[in-house]
């Protein structure tokens, strides 16, 4: 098939599920056309079955905001028609399905009727699609959708809530490429990161309030109190300063380590011994799911999706929102015996295997095929 992908192309869950899926069904054979305004960040190469087209917004004085949605529709016609799509599946419905719609009726008019698969991430729904002035559009445009996916049951269940859908919603969940190959050949470094005496706490996200940054900096705080430990912060955003703030104010600013955006995820995960995501909603829990992919158990809220991959007692602890002393106790829990500690990575590693990328693409391959028979 040929497949034509419209993603975000930032380091965000979307854009880089998205990006990944691309990758692993040009390697079943699948030519991949991603359309996008810059070459998404995982995408690290581009052969005769991975394309990228990108998506032009000429500025205008006349527009304070320029329209994406029309470049975009424009480039995803002249795209379909020159590459001869089958499937156009777009991440996120806003503005994505959107422009997507404009473009599949600018088609019609050519005689030409592409399907479209509309995938939910999350935001779209319970952030973007909250905001009554949006709800019309992102309703339109999932109902126009040939077929719709949400990554877990939670977006599903609120999707339904929050919109008048009708049609079917597929739950096909987010999936992780396994690396096996640094516990065998990967040398962990954890000297550069922490004293040998010292676990390392790992926290990874975009430092959004939904995220909670403070509740990690207070969790660590406590953890440290009865544990060796480090820190390590990845990612960046509007709360990251305030986590510093906090930081000094509680003395432990010396522990922890903020390293921005990083293309050493993988590294760092390989060295971790737990994983910390106290958010006030995960639509998903890709970042739990990619820590456990390394063996690393993980200390979260039991909000939207995380329960769906976190496995409660098995590769981590689940506790309520705002809830830091019983988060605190879990990871001091797991940290202080080191068969506890051994027998949860092992515990993380396998739950993870039901995500694995084998399982999960040819669900959206099966899609595909239902689209264009």
């Amino acid at each position: 098939m040929k497949i034509a992908i419209v993603c975000y192309p930032t380091f965000g869950g979307s854009g880089v599920v998205a990006t990944e899926l691309g990758i692993a069904l040009s390697k079943r054979g699948h030519e991949i056309h991603f359309i996008t305004y810059k070459q998404p960040v995982r995408l690290e190469y581009l052969t005769h079955k991975i394309h990228y087209h990108e998506v032009i917004v000429p500025e205008y004085p006349l527009f304070h905001y320029q329209p994406y949605e029309l470049a975009l529709s424009s480039k995803l016609v002249t795209t379909i028609k020159q590459h001869k799509i089958d499937v156009l599946h777009v991440h996120y419905a806003i503005p994505h399905a959107y422009a997507g719609f404009m473009a599949k009726q600018m088609l019609l008019e050519e005689g030409i009727d592409i399907p479209m698969m509309t995938t939910l991430h999350g935001t779209d729904i319970t952030l973007v699609g909250s905001h009554s002035f949006y709800k019309p559009a992102v309703t339109f445009s999932i109902n126009k959708s040939e077929v719709v996916t949400s990554v877990s049951q939670n977006l599903k269940e609120d999707t339904l809530k929050m919109f008048s859908i009708e049609k079917e919603i597929n739950v096909v969940p987010n999936f992780i490429e396994f690396k096996q190959q640094l516990f065998e050949n990967h040398e962990c470094q954890r000297h550069l990161m922490a004293r040998p005496d010292e676990k390392i706490i790992l926290h990874i996200s975009n430092l959004r309030p939904v995220k909670r940054i403070a509740d990690v900096v207070k969790i660590f705080e406590r953890i440290q109190q009865k544990v060796k430990s480090k820190l390590i912060i990845i990612g960046d955003g509007p709360d990251r300063e305030y986590a510093s703030i906090l930081a000094h104010e509680l003395g432990i600013r010396d522990k922890i380590l903020f390293l921005g955006k990083s293309n050493e995820i993988e590294r760092i995960l390989c060295m971790s011994d737990l994983f910390l995501l106290p958010s006030e909603k995960e639509s998903f829990g890709l970042a739990a799911l990619e820590a456990m992919s390394f063996k690393v158990p993980v200390i979260s809220t039991n909000t939207g999706g995380l329960p769906e991959v976190n496995a409660h007692g098995v590769s981590g602890f689940l506790s309520n929102v705002g809830e830091i002393d019983e988060m605190a106790n879990n990871a001091i829990d797991i940290l202080s015996d080191e068969k506890k500690l051994a027998q949860f990575k092992e515990q993380a590693f396998e739950n993870a295997k039901q995500f694995d990328i084998d399982l999960i693409v040819p669900m959206y391959e099966k899609l595909y095929q239902q689209m264009i028979t």
